[in-house]
């Protein structure tokens, strides 16, 4: 399949929206305010920008080259670059990884589809404790996750099933605009309470002395995880980029968008959680157990108003979630009709079919069916380890060995400066950071989440 016949984007922008959409997810509302309230405020928001451009901006353009270049879903794509050599594994650890990660994110993303509906019928009502229990409950049920799960790819196949154009791109101009305008909406109700001063101090007010070398870690794993690289998402996307689509200016592009979106999300959750004397924590917690309290009690005296601002919240996360959906699913689905040829409804099936068994039985080890562990851990935590923690850093490390060492100088030239159109002033400064300072980066990354920079940094 050729760059000429293959699906294409249609517009600028909605290349822009889909790729963006494809890295804005639920850790840019779950664990980024998080980071940075704790952590120094404006200050890590500083180490962080220059994280992005160090580390999370050239993987990206990396990634970008590898799947125009390729035209093709991920694992064709480096088994182009790299002429059938070892290499071609990194793209076949991107698809395996994209695809597990499917089925786990979906558990998750359906939670936020039951609190829409928790939200509607005021299932939410009640104190801390009755907040908790209800979560505890549900996640831990056999029937009302699993159902929520499947229905969740079952849109997201929707979507898919229509193409580039008529389904990613079109669904991603309808999504983004939307997921922007309700954050804005809650922005604007969370920064009007009573107290919201000392939210927006938290998370904006510089304070350097917490900067330390655990602080730089963090920034540096953020930055890396938050933009979706080495899950194929990014590479999957670039096949259908244009030949004129200027590869470094679309990183840049969809770092500011992804940026954004996490920092609205602290205005958005700060705010409401200090005007009540609450300190967010981070993880699934945050916004399934701690932002519900803070919404009971926030809007206390004006209760329909705060089931508003929940049902707002849960939807906003609903669409954050599926946007990364979207991207996660086209990268096995490309991966399934180009390689077994057949249509691309009968990859989506399998894909479908096969990440909603995933999903079902992660669920389910949740706490409803005992005996679904491995080594004390349930699946979903094991599998949320193993592609986090090992496949994720691993397929960026060897993605710059494989950019920065083994991929001719020429081919990469041709493609940063879309073969000689663009004048290419910041060529000599990726390929450095790529083949340099990225991979000592996620090494540095991968050591601190094993823990074996204690003492040392």
């Amino acid at each position: 399949m050729t760059q000429q016949n293959r699906a294409s984007f249609g517009s600028k922008l909605g290349l822009i929206l889909a790729t963006a959409g494809g890295a804005v997810g639920l850790g840019n509302v779950w664990r980024f305010p998080y980071m940075v309230g704790q952590n120094g405020g404006a200050a890590f928001i500083i180490i962080y920008l220059a994280c992005i451009l160090l580390l999370g901006i050239p993987c990206m353009v990396s990634e970008f080259i590898i799947g125009r270049h390729g035209a093709s879903n991920a694992a064709r794509a480096y088994t182009k670059l790299s002429g059938g050599s070892p290499w071609k594994w990194v793209g076949y650890m991107g698809v395996l990884t994209g695809f597990v990660i499917t089925g786990y994110y979906a558990v998750v993303s359906g939670w936020c589809l039951q609190y829409i509906y928790a939200s509607v019928v005021g299932e939410l009502q009640g104190d801390p404790d009755f907040v908790t229990r209800y979560f505890n409950e549900f996640s831990s049920d056999a029937v009302r996750p699993v159902f929520w799960t499947v229905a969740i790819l079952f849109v997201t196949h929707f979507v898919i099933i229509h193409g580039v154009r008529g389904g990613i791109e079109r669904a991603s101009k309808l999504l983004m605009p939307t997921l922007f305008v309700l954050l804005l909406v809650i922005v604007v109700a969370a920064c009007l309470l009573p107290g919201a001063g000392k939210g927006i101090a938290f998370l904006f007010k510089p304070d350097f002395g917490k900067m330390n070398s655990g602080v730089f870690l963090g920034a540096l794993g953020q930055s890396f995880y938050s933009l979706s690289i080495a899950m194929g998402c990014i590479c999957t996307y670039a096949s259908y980029f244009s030949r004129q689509t200027n590869l470094l200016k679309s990183a840049l592009q969809v770092a500011v968008v992804d940026t954004l979106v996490a920092v609205l999300a602290g205005l958005m959750i700060f705010p409401a959680a200090f005007s009540v004397g609450v300190n967010p924590d981070s993880g699934p917690s945050l916004i399934f157990i701690t932002l519900p309290n803070v919404f009971n009690v926030a809007f206390a005296s004006m209760p329909l108003v705060g089931r508003a601002i929940s049902l707002l919240f849960y939807a906003l996360l609903s669409l954050a979630a599926l946007t990364s959906l979207m991207s996660l699913h086209e990268v096995s689905t490309s991966f399934f009709y180009e390689e077994l040829k057949i249509s691309r409804k009968r990859g989506a099936i399998i894909v479908t079919v096969a990440t909603s068994l995933i999903g079902a039985v992660c669920s389910l080890s949740l706490g409803a069916v005992g005996g679904l562990t491995v080594f004390g851990r349930s699946l979903f935590d094991v599998f949320d380890f193993v592609t986090g923690q090992i496949f994720l850093p691993v397929g960026g490390l060897l993605t710059c060995l494989f950019m920065g060492w083994y991929v001719p100088r020429n081919i990469i030239k041709d493609e940063f400066t879309n073969w000689g159109t663009l004048r290419g002033t910041f060529f000599g400064t990726y390929l450095f950071l790529i083949r340099f300072v990225c991979p000592l980066c996620i090494l540095l990354i991968i050591l601190h989440q094993f823990g074996l920079l204690k003492g040392i940094l």
